[in-house]
């Protein structure tokens, strides 16, 4: 299984989650895939021991090895420092 964790700011009215609803401001966003590709999406707030399922964050590739870009990708669209 690969992990990836980074920093992030949420966008305006926050970033749903599963289990908490929106949360906003400055983020820590986890996602792990497994040996068959599944992917896996979290956030916590910096610092925070629980992670939070972000809503529809879950997807099957078809290479697990795209698991980087894909984790590059969520933080660059979902890091909304200015909004």
């Amino acid at each position: 299984m690969s992990e990836y964790v980074s920093p992030l700011t949420a966008p305006p009215g926050g970033l749903m989650t599963e289990d908490a609803g929106a949360i906003t401001g400055d983020l820590d966003l986890r996602s792990t895939c497994t040996a068959d590709g599944v992917v896996q999406v979290k956030v916590r707030y910096t610092g925070a021991e629980d992670w939070y399922r972000v809503r529809g964050g879950q997807c099957k590739l078809s290479d697990p090895a795209d698991h980087g870009a894909v984790h590059a990708l969520l933080v660059g669209v979902l890091n909304r420092p200015a909004g």
